[in-house]
């Protein structure tokens, strides 16, 4: 057979050894859990149940690849049991090792399910009453990830986790997020990002509102990283900047990385990394194409524009979001990705997308290239004509 790129040869040789399955609990809800493994989960589109009557359900597509990590520190989640007519998704990001995200695939759905009384909350309506009840589950979870973490790995399990959860009804989405990874939706091809990366460096409204957060907390950032470490300033777990804080600067001091100086002067007022999310409502009206959760070894090597128009192209070609979600992965191999990636794609079912024209790039854009174009050729005879 034809050579193979390295890494979509080592892509591909995995593929049967780690397979995502879906299933149902005992009241007939979807359950979709990803064999959490070595390099790539995905499975079929699966159709989400709908209450409301003549509505086309929404039909899934996720994958889960390792990219050129050691290891795969990435899960993906879909559930529709227990939450009446919403179903929930979620994208988890896992760092410094896959404890916490194995921890969190349960125990985050069982919470959510309980601060939003199964489902009733979000069917009320009430977005005050969801939004507190979200982020007290977020922040309930995560304390019981660091006591879990600290009697199961003590000091040695620095691992934490990111997750942007989704709880998705035809008419309506809540999000829930912490972290860099990221919800986008098309509108008629129009992209709508609707979150914002949780990291401490950048111009951003939401990046200098981490950056002011972390150095009341009494904390400091080196190069756009916490202390000179971790780049995301929002998480789940993450011991060491939060209840293990004086540990970590004696560390620090043992392995020379700061003085007992400068160590002196530290006083922590808080915590540095947080779990505390943020929370949208994002009405579903009948232009909302799809939506797509994914993890940042997506967005680091494509625009969110790339994406949609990605995924919209596909759609088009064969209507199949399942196939358009692995290929978008694969897309963002090819961009050499260096980051695990992780993609769910709900697709609402409203377009005919066989009968959807294709797009066209607008007519004054094209001609502003095709002019930049002959002028850079122009200027190259020129200057040809003139040194030789």
């Amino acid at each position: 057979m034809a050579l193979l790129r390295p890494h979509l040869h080592r892509f591909l040789s995995n593929t049967l050894r780690h397979s995502a399955y879906p299933s149902a609990d005992s009241g007939g809800g979807l359950v979709v859990y990803p064999t959490y493994g070595h390099h790539r989960c995905s499975a079929i589109a699966i159709d989400a149940p709908s209450s409301l009557t003549g509505v086309t359900p929404i039909r899934w597509g996720y994958t889960s690849v390792q990219g050129f990590r050691d290891e795969m520190e990435d899960d993906i989640v879909i559930r529709s049991d227990a939450l009446d007519s919403f179903s929930y998704a979620a994208v988890f990001d896992g760092h410094a090792g896959s404890s916490s995200v194995k921890f969190l695939r349960d125990e985050l759905y069982k919470e959510c399910i309980g601060a939003l009384q199964a489902g009733s909350l979000l069917n009320g309506g009430d977005f005050t009453a969801i939004k507190e009840a979200l982020i007290k589950a977020f922040e309930s979870v995560d304390r019981n990830l660091l006591k879990w973490l600290e009697a199961n790995g003590g000091e040695e399990d620095e691992s934490g986790s990111t997750a942007t959860v989704m709880f998705i009804r035809n008419d309506v989405s809540f999000i829930a997020h912490i972290g860099d990874s990221c919800a986008v939706l098309s509108r008629s091809g129009q992209i709508e990002e609707l979150t914002d990366s949780h990291r401490p460096y950048g111009s951003s409204k939401a990046a200098i509102q981490e950056v002011k957060r972390i150095k009341e907390a009494g904390g400091w950032i080196v190069n756009g990283r916490i202390c000179g470490d971790i780049a995301v300033s929002r998480a789940f777990g993450d011991i060491r900047f939060k209840t293990k804080k004086d540990e970590m600067l004696k560390k620090g001091v043992d392995e020379g990385r700061w003085t007992e100086k400068f160590v002196s002067r530290i006083e922590f007022k808080g915590d540095m990394v947080v779990a505390t999310p943020d929370i949208f409502q994002v009405p579903l009206t009948s232009d909302v194409e799809f939506i797509i959760l994914a993890s940042d070894g997506l967005w680091d090597y494509m625009k969110s524009s790339d994406v949609v128009s990605y995924v919209r192209d596909q759609l088009r070609k064969h209507g199949n979001v399942q196939l358009a979600c692995e290929s978008l992965a694969q897309v963002a191999l090819d961009r050499r990705s260096q980051d695990n990636i992780s993609i769910i794609i709900a697709d609402l079912g409203r377009t005919e997308w066989k009968n959807l024209p294709a797009q066209r790039q607008n007519v004054v854009v094209e001609l502003v290239q095709a002019a930049a174009t002959i002028g850079l050729v122009t200027v190259g005879i020129w200057m040809s004509s003139h040194l030789s």
